[in-house]
């Protein structure tokens, strides 16, 4: 299956990324430029296809992305500290979000002749964001199949959807995925925080998951101050 993979250079996309390439046939890495202010996981995305030896395209959205106002990734708003089912980290929501970038990756995948657009949507992310959900996928899928209806027939490839993202880390780990080559922090500083919600999920994924954590944070401990907030 010729996949083209939705890479934004964090943990889950680039660990799918290497399923993808043991498992089918890899044309290439698709990653977007909104304006996120972790704009530094693209250099991830980009050493992910150097490594596996495949063509990646960064597509600039800026434009959409600057009207998509109201997120902490793409405006003036403080990404909060916390876990990720946490109340208070909706306020990363980027509306509309995965629709946008898989519509633009089902067009490059039909233009360059791919059967799968791959995307790494995973379970932990469905509290949060209604594009990550298994009804979204379904829905996504049955829209694509009109859009293209007598052109292409291209299936969404979401081998997460369902799963956690200790999971994940386990199946990267099966891969050989260079865990230190991604990016997951929203503050996008020098270091991975360690207290914002995709930092905490990270941290949290590897304890579970019984793999080594290689991920240099600044604050190493405040997950388990999280953790228990959120069990409290």
């Amino acid at each position: 299956m010729k996949t083209l993979v939705v890479c934004s250079g964090g943990l889950d996309s680039v660990t799918l990324a290497h399923k993808v390439a043991a498992e089918h046939e890899l044309a290439g890495l698709l990653s977007f430029d909104y304006g996120q202010r972790h704009r530094k996981e693209l250099g991830f995305a980009a050493l992910c296809a150097e490594r596996l030896t495949v063509p990646h395209r960064i597509v600039d959205i800026h434009e959409i992305g600057g009207g998509l106002f109201g997120s902490a990734l793409t405006d003036n708003v403080d990404v909060p500290d916390g876990h990720y089912a946490e109340d208070t980290m909706k306020v990363t929501v980027v509306p509309n979000r995965n629709a946008i970038m898989l519509a633009i990756a089902f067009g490059f995948a039909a233009a360059h002749d791919a059967d799968a657009v791959a995307t790494a949507v995973h379970g932990g992310d469905h509290f949060i964001y209604p594009d990550c959900r298994p009804a979204f996928i379904d829905a996504f899928q049955m829209m694509q199949d009109q859009a293209l209806d007598g052109y292409a027939k291209i299936r969404i490839y979401a081998p997460y959807v369902n799963l956690t993202k200790a999971d994940i880390v386990r199946n990267g780990a099966a891969y050989g995925t260079p865990f230190a080559q991604t990016w997951s922090c929203y503050k996008g500083a020098e270091r991975h925080c360690g207290r914002c919600g995709t930092c905490v999920e990270r941290r949290e994924a590897f304890h579970l998951s019984g793999q080594p954590d290689p991920t240099d944070y600044e604050d190493s401990d405040f997950w388990l101050d999280a953790l228990r907030r959120r069990t409290a």
